[in-house]
């Protein structure tokens, strides 16, 4: 299966369909009727909300809008690529539709915020099946389900050109004692032991840095190599993944993450922090 991601490629046809439609300066009204195009469609066309991505409905917008051999052909190539299942379309019931590997599969970086639990991209398998276990009666082969997904997601970080990962955590994480001591401990390591890879920097938020602006919970921001790609804000829920595209959200999720990282601890200082704390277990086993 593939690793592109198709709903970068959803998002990239409909910056192609939007801006030829704004070219010719054409309400949604007028394009969708002078196409033939029903206007529900040609609408979620160009937010990436299709799923179903109709070549005649492709080729009559190409015929309306006048554009060239290459221009329809990209158009379809957008097209076939969206439709192509990356590995994670298999975890369907775990990660939902919009899933974020999607989006991870092709970003240049990730920043992230967590408040409660050490980031899923380096989660080790065992404090993995400990959260997913979380004191609920969940079936082993259910929870063998979510911690192999999860890892799978983890590949991204080993492949030839690895996004660039900046995670701010809090000091709450890495004192919880998810999974019992040994689980903590071996989580602890490994997570020292990412934090000194070339293209991860980690950085811990200590409880004396006081209020901040991460306060209200953990998200991610992702940004692409492809600057057509704009950045999103991927924010977990109890129940669902929310992208957040929009200008005004993208720049309140930026101070949000310059926030807590301006308090955060340096990489140096977190990485003896994260030293102490696998030393303290030690002492307590």
């Amino acid at each position: 299966m593939t690793q592109k991601s198709p709903n970068i490629r959803r998002r990239r046809l409909g910056h192609v369909l939007r801006g030829l439609r704004e070219e010719a300066g054409l309400t949604l009204d007028a394009a969708a009727k002078g196409a033939g195009v029903p206007r529900s469609t040609l609408g979620r066309m160009e937010t990436a909300e299709a799923r179903r991505l109709r070549h005649t409905d492709l080729d009559a917008l190409a015929d309306f809008y006048e554009v060239d051999p290459e221009t329809r052909g990209g158009m379809h190539g957008l097209a076939r690529e969206a439709k192509e299942p990356g590995w994670w379309s298999k975890y369907k019931d775990v990660f939902g539709e919009r899933a974020l590997p999607d989006w991870e599969a092709e970003a240049a970086a990730i920043r992230t915020f967590q408040p409660q639990l050490i980031p899923g991209l380096f989660q080790t398998p065992s404090y993995a099946a400990a959260i997913f276990r979380g004191g609920r009666a969940t079936a082993d082969e259910n929870i063998e389900r979510l911690v192999e997904a999860r890892v799978n997601r983890q590949q991204i970080l080993n492949r030839v050109h690895p996004p660039r990962m900046t995670a701010v955590i809090d000091e709450a994480a890495l004192h919880r004692l998810v999974g019992g001591r040994e689980v903590m401990k071996e989580q602890l390591e490994h997570l020292g032991h990412l934090a000194v890879r070339h293209n991860i920097d980690v950085q811990v938020l200590p409880y004396t840095a006081g209020e901040h602006l991460g306060m209200e919970g953990a998200f991610t921001i992702l940004e692409f190599p492809e600057p057509r790609d704009t950045p999103i804000t991927f924010v977990e829920t109890a129940t669902t993944g929310l992208a957040l595209e929009t200008p005004e959200e993208l720049d309140a999720y930026n101070v949000a993450f310059s926030n807590v990282q301006g308090v955060a601890l340096s990489t140096s200082l977190s990485a003896k922090f994260i030293d102490d704390a696998v030393k303290a277990l030690e002492k307590q086993t």
